[in-house]
């Protein structure tokens, strides 16, 4: 019983006051053994699969419905791969598989072990603004990087599989859904999220380091795109199981 905790059991809401996303490009077979066996590489051309850092500064995450009091305010990071999934029905639904989650709040920690398969650590977050110059590093995850917030839209990085940005824009991110994959009783969890005043604005990376992307061991990673995303409203829908026949 307390093992269902973990998937979801409820609709959640939180305010994103800010959203950073460095997106790197990956050939397609790289990604394929970081993944369960429901989920496929959501790629471009049929070649580059994509794994993302997400930096989110997350305001009032509380059960929907209850009052702002209530909410966590903490910073996340997270690490995920952009996939698809066909359910029972035959759609094919695109989303993300979380590889890691990191926050600077050891309740949120807590909170998100208790209700999610996202598996949270605890770490130090400082972010820095100087101009419109926005930087954020963490000692204890070994990872810092650098952007301009300028008010001008940047240029794909040079290596960018993209040739454009509304390309890119597909590999944004959030997608619709989150998907975790149950082992033992062969189920895939969906997670459904709603946005509202979704305006990815790419962003121009001046200087990063991330450990973890590095520990990943992947060969002809490129950075393809950057995205800044500012003042949105989001929730999550309580999340729903089925059974996988694969």
């Amino acid at each position: 019983m307390f093992s269902r905790l973990k998937n979801h059991p409820f609709a959640v809401e939180a305010f994103f006051e800010r959203s950073l996303v460095l997106t790197f490009a990956v050939p397609r077979e790289q990604v394929l053994a970081f993944l369960p066996p429901c989920l496929q590489p959501d790629c471009f051309e049929d070649r580059w699969a994509f794994i993302a850092m997400a930096m989110v500064q997350t305001r009032g995450l509380r059960p929907k419905g209850f009052p702002r009091f209530m909410g966590q305010d903490f910073f996340l990071t997270g690490y995920r791969v952009f996939v698809t999934y066909r359910n029972q029905a035959g759609k094919r639904l695109r989303g993300l598989y979380i590889l890691r989650s990191e926050t600077d709040r050891r309740s949120m920690q807590f909170l998100g072990n208790m209700f999610t398969h996202y598996n949270y650590t605890t770490t130090d977050i400082v972010q820095r603004t100087a101009g419109t110059q926005l930087e954020i590093q963490s000692v204890h995850s070994d990872f810092k990087l650098v952007v301009d917030l300028g008010p001008q839209e940047a240029a794909l990085p040079v290596r960018s599989p993209f040739e454009r940005w509304d390309q890119a824009r597909r590999f944004a991110g959030p997608l619709p859904f989150t998907f975790s994959y149950l082992a033992k009783s062969r189920e895939v969890l969906m997670v459904e999220g709603v946005r509202q005043h979704w305006k990815p604005r790419g962003v121009n990376v001046i200087d990063y380091h991330i450990a973890y992307i590095d520990r990943l061991g992947l060969e002809g990673a490129v950075l393809a795109n950057a995205f800044m995303i500012e003042q949105v409203p989001y929730y999550w829908k309580k999340g729903k199981a089925e059974l996988w026949k694969g």
